[in-house]
């Protein structure tokens, strides 16, 4: 706990006081290369939260892709944004959030409101407009998170919205491609049924316990695996294809979870 004190001091809280405004200024100004500065802050909270990250098959680059992922804590936001240059899609109260509002919209998330249903033609257009510039954008598919063990149904709304906003924009087709976020160490022993409620953000708990679990908890191993990805084009059925990316983030969760060796992709 001294070494996260020390290190928030002296390291990250200068570094935010430095990135925070040139990022902003980044944004403002519509300069390139938006995506260094969150990358830079993600690995840097790693470093702070006692994260350490591997990473399996590879993202796609380089095309419009929209990443389906299970969610498991808040810390998944620093491990994924700590290997790839990623936009989330997160719910629309994290934007009024004191300072986490600020930093996420920093990182251009994306923000949905899930009470609203018509909300979800806006949150659509900004993702396939960030798509249509070659960016990816991570979709946490369950909906909200979930302690680790398996894979709850992804939501398939959003998906098909981000499809026909594309396809609006002129692409021929969408990449969707699985990822799977999994907590295989805790203070480096395998981590156990017992030990995912000290990782996972659990809705029982307060905000305060869950953040406090999170900043004292012991240095944790994850990985962050990228799947084969999978085409959305202009007539195919979105429900087919969300199952089939949620086959996959559920197999490759289950590997992990047991230890198991993964034979993916490497996509570029």
């Amino acid at each position: 706990m001294i070494f996260r004190a020390l290190f928030f001091v002296f390291v990250l809280l200068p570094f935010m006081l430095i990135a925070m405004p040139l990022q902003a200024l980044i944004l403002k100004l519509r300069l390139p290369g938006w995506n260094v500065l969150p990358r830079m802050f993600h690995r840097l909270g790693c470093l702070f939260l006692g994260l350490r990250v591997t990473v399996l098959g590879q993202p796609a680059t380089g095309r419009a892709t929209l990443l389906l992922s299970n969610h498991i804590s808040w810390t998944d936001i620093v491990a994924i944004g700590s290997v790839a240059d990623v936009t989330f899609v997160a719910k629309s109260e994290i934007k009024s959030w004191f300072f986490v509002g600020f930093v996420a919209s920093l990182q251009r998330t994306i923000y949905v409101n899930r009470t609203r249903r018509g909300d979800a033609g806006r949150t659509s257009r900004e993702m396939g407009a960030h798509m249509a510039e070659g960016n990816a954008v991570v979709l946490f598919a369950e909906g909200r998170s979930d302690i680790g063990t398996h894979v709850l149904p992804f939501r398939s709304a959003l998906v098909g919205a981000a499809q026909h906003a594309m396809l609006e924009a002129g692409a021929a087709q969408v990449l969707i491609q699985p990822m799977t976020i999994a907590y295989t160490r805790l203070q480096g022993l395998p981590v156990g049924r017992t030990d995912r409620s000290l990782i996972a953000w659990i809705k029982s708990k307060s905000l305060g316990q869950n953040i406090r679990e999170i900043l004292t908890g012991g240095v944790r191993d994850a990985t962050v695996a990228f799947g084969a990805p999978l085409t959305l084009e202009r007539e195919a059925d979105r429900k087919a294809v969300t199952r089939a990316a949620e086959e996959q983030v559920r197999h490759m969760l289950v590997a992990l979870n047991r230890g198991a060796t993964l034979d993916l992709p490497d996509e570029r």
